[in-house]
């Protein structure tokens, strides 16, 4: 399943949404090479990759090699920097561009509940919450985290606690079958949170390779934690004002 777009107008600019999807799109192309570069894109996940034995100091020396023929990955010391780096990195196109996607689709609305400066904060939060949650989870693998999702997680657990009711336009795909079907957030919130887990139980025990679920289960909790706390009260009065008047709360018998 792939969420499309929401039922959901703003009532402000995302100005900040939109600058945190620039800063994502600016790293991958400045810092990681768009991805052009094998050896590069490596190196740069090693350097700014939030590395969990690093992190709770089990690798104090040593490196680890990613796949052969890339950079080695030089370990040693705690690198608390890169809790916050490493949700800015991507490891190929389709991952920058699948969580950009859900970042836009999820990020403007609750921008409209908290203001700017108190969305960059809690999308910020819970990406380190995120990294967080995976380091507790595996805290000896020596496999780079790297990527937005647990940040996105959050703000995807804040529309889940805002908006459970708006409809959100999904693709669903099943072998062969296509097909776009309007669902309510909470539906497509809370299946998305229970893959998550689930993934994350199934999971082979390792080296924390591949993809970082319990991230993604640490971010939404955060967020759900998060979201009233951050929630700027004015914004959210005059959202529904003007959903009462508007003719969206006529047709579907309002978002609350």
């Amino acid at each position: 399943m792939f969420p499309l777009r929401d039922e959901n107008p703003t009532s402000l600019t995302p100005y900040l949404t939109v600058s945190l999807i620039a800063a994502n799109v600016a790293t991958w192309v400045w810092v990681q090479g768009a991805g052009l570069s094998a050896p590069a894109l490596a190196s740069s996940v090693c350097q700014y990759g939030a590395i969990p034995a690093e992190i709770t100091g089990r690798a104090l020396s040593g490196s680890v090699e990613l796949a052969p023929g890339l950079p080695v990955c030089r370990l040693g010391g705690l690198r608390w920097a890169t809790l916050v780096s490493s949700m800015f990195l991507h490891g190929g196109w389709l991952h920058l561009i699948s969580n950009l996607w859900f970042l836009w689709v999820f990020g403007n609305n609750v921008e409209d509940s908290m203001g700017h400066l108190r969305f960059v904060a809690f999308y910020l939060i819970c990406g380190v919450a995120a990294v967080l949650a995976q380091v507790v989870a595996m805290p000896g693998a020596l496999v780079p985290t790297v990527g937005a999702s647990g940040a996105i997680s959050g703000v995807m657990g804040a529309y889940l606690l805002y908006y459970p009711r708006v409809r959100i336009h999904t693709l669903f795909v099943f072998i062969i079958f296509f097909r776009v079907i309007p669902v309510q957030a909470w539906f497509i919130l809370v299946l998305w949170f229970g893959i998550q887990v689930l993934s994350g139980y199934a999971a082979p025990v390792g080296d924390g390779g591949g993809v970082a679920f319990w991230a993604h289960v640490g971010g939404f909790i955060a967020g759900l934690v998060l979201a009233k706390p951050f929630e700027n009260p004015m914004l959210v009065e005059a959202r529904r004002r003007h959903v009462r008047l508007s003719p969206f709360e006529v047709e579907h018998g309002g978002w609350w």
